[in-house]
Order: C-alpha cells, then structure tokens, then sequence
C-alpha cells in the first residue's frame, strides 16, 4: 500500500433510517482509529514457561478519535444532538484504498475549543459499542 493522504480520512455518521444513508459531519484535520482486543492469557503448568494466549476469546473494541471544524451548522447540530441524548449511532470511518469500517458508536467527548484570532475547533471521540464490519475498497 501507497502512502495515503490523512486529509482523505472521513468520518460519516448514518441517519437511524432502515436504509441507513451517510453523511460527513466534520472536517477533520486529526483523526485515528484504534482497533483493540484484549488477549485471555490461559498459561499453565504444562506451558512450559512460555506465556499462552486463547484465540479469538479477547473482548474487541475500537476508539475513534478527531479534531478540526464542522462541515456547516447543520453536521453541528447534529453531532450536539446525539451527544446530548447518549444515543449509540452507527458511524463509518472510511480509510481511503484500504476499505469502510461501520458500525454502532457511542459519541462520549465532545469539547470545544477557540483561539481569540482563528476558528473554533472541536474534538470528539467515540467507543464502539456493537459489532463492526470492515468492507476492502480499491
């Protein structure tokens, strides 16, 4: 894989319709998705020294986090409304030439942020909070 411009990292928040449509809703300038999973360590007396993992038993989570400006006052809007209702949205992070990573997201900070000479910023983050797909783009 080619070196990739982080400017073409976006983050899209989907309409809670049946037939899920997406929208931007910031202009990111820093954004990074953290995939976890937590390893179930199953070592014993017969491991013979060495540490032993259990496959695919760990609790799996991801974290998204950015920081920039709003698209307009309506994606504002909306990302303070879901903040304030604590509801689990389905979010996509779309990683250019690599692939789409979708699912249930919960919005858990929000801050704002401005400088006396410049544009108010915002940051967010988000936990998942259901399982994810990951669809492989060209």
């Amino acid at each position: 894989m080619t070196a990739q411009k982080g400017k073409d990292i976006l983050l899209k928040i989907g309409d809670g319709a049946a037939s899920e449509s997406f929208a931007t809703v910031a202009g990111l300038r820093t954004k990074t998705l953290s995939l976890n999973a937590r390893a179930i360590d199953i070592t014993n007396a017969s491991s013979d020294g060495w540490r032993e993992l259990l496959a695919g038993a760990g609790v799996k989570q991801a974290s998204i986090a950015g920081a920039g400006v709003f698209l307009d006052d309506e994606a504002a809007a909306q990302i303070r409304a879901v903040f304030f209702a604590g509801t689990v949205r389905t979010w996509q992070v779309v990683l250019p030439h690599f692939g789409i990573i979708e699912g249930a997201f919960l919005l858990t900070n929000l801050d704002y942020a401005g400088d006396h000479a410049r544009e108010m910023t915002m940051s967010m983050a988000l936990e998942s909070a259901g399982t994810l797909t990951f669809t492989e783009t060209a």
